[in-house]
């Protein structure tokens, strides 16, 4: 087998005395999709945080693409190939909908301050492309009839929709989506499942998804991760994981009768 693109080695971070995860292994590989689940506050997002250089790990050891990211700040894990999104939806709401992702297409236009203090022809050719790639993601979600509009007057599952192209559109190799299902009914979370296959497929993306609803959960992961309390309490397919017995017991809070 080859080598993971994410391995998560014994992580764990501690605040004051509280020990939010520890001793959390996880492997990605190229292409997979994989899930991560557990109660409220059982450390998901948490995980999610040191992944992404939002929180520094205080042990063990993040690798993605060969390269350890423990002490990378937020930008510098993007950079290197890591986008996500977020539990709670953070567009730049006063933004139009292209705008928002022109920001995350800002590596395509390769012009200098100067170029662009004295708008000179390789300003506009800049613009020009982020602008024109810009368009097409928005296309691939179904938001181009809506590029003009600030993203604070989408429909909820539009923003959804937006925040997870702003997130591709940073070219990442590993996406990470934090409850991209969450305030969604059941017809919103079923094209939600569909977008995330084609994304993956189209995008050719490793995906890590955080969420609370099974069905989706069930539905498209091929191995999901569990934890409970900080802890990794198990790993494995979707039926593996269904009929686990501390799985149950961490959703449940009681003991399941064998």
């Amino acid at each position: 087998m080859s080598n993971p693109l994410l391995k998560v080695d014994h992580v764990g971070i501690q605040f004051g005395g509280l020990k939010a995860v520890q001793k959390f292994n996880m492997e990605l590989f190229e292409g997979e999709l994989v899930g991560l689940i557990g109660p409220n506050g059982a450390g998901k997002t948490t995980s999610f945080n040191m992944l992404t250089g939002v929180y520094k790990p205080t042990e063990g050891t993040i690798t993605f693409d060969g390269k350890v990211t423990n002490k990378l700040s937020p930008h510098q894990v993007t950079k290197n190939g890591v986008s996500r999104t977020f539990q709670n939806i953070r567009l730049f709401k006063e933004l139009t909908v292209l705008d928002n992702v022109k920001v995350a297409n800002h590596s395509l236009a390769h012009h200098s301050m100067l170029s662009s203090i004295f708008r000179l022809p390789t300003h506009f050719k800049g613009e020009a492309k982020m602008e024109e790639a810009s368009l097409a993601f928005l296309e691939i979600f179904g938001l181009d009839v809506y590029k003009d509009e600030l993203a604070k007057n989408l429909p909820y599952g539009m923003q959804r929709r937006l925040e997870i192209a702003r997130a591709l559109a940073a070219g990442p190799k590993l996406l990470l989506l934090d409850e991209p299902a969450a305030g969604m009914n059941p017809q919103e979370t079923k094209a939600l499942m569909d977008l995330i296959a084609l994304i993956r497929k189209k995008f050719d993306l490793t995906i890590l998804l955080i969420e609370h609803d099974m069905g989706l959960v069930m539905g498209i992961c091929e191995r999901i991760y569990v934890l409970d309390h900080g802890e990794l309490i198990a790993s494995g397919t979707p039926e593996e994981i269904r009929h686990n017995k501390k799985v149950i017991e961490a959703y449940l809070g009681e003991e399941v009768p064998l």
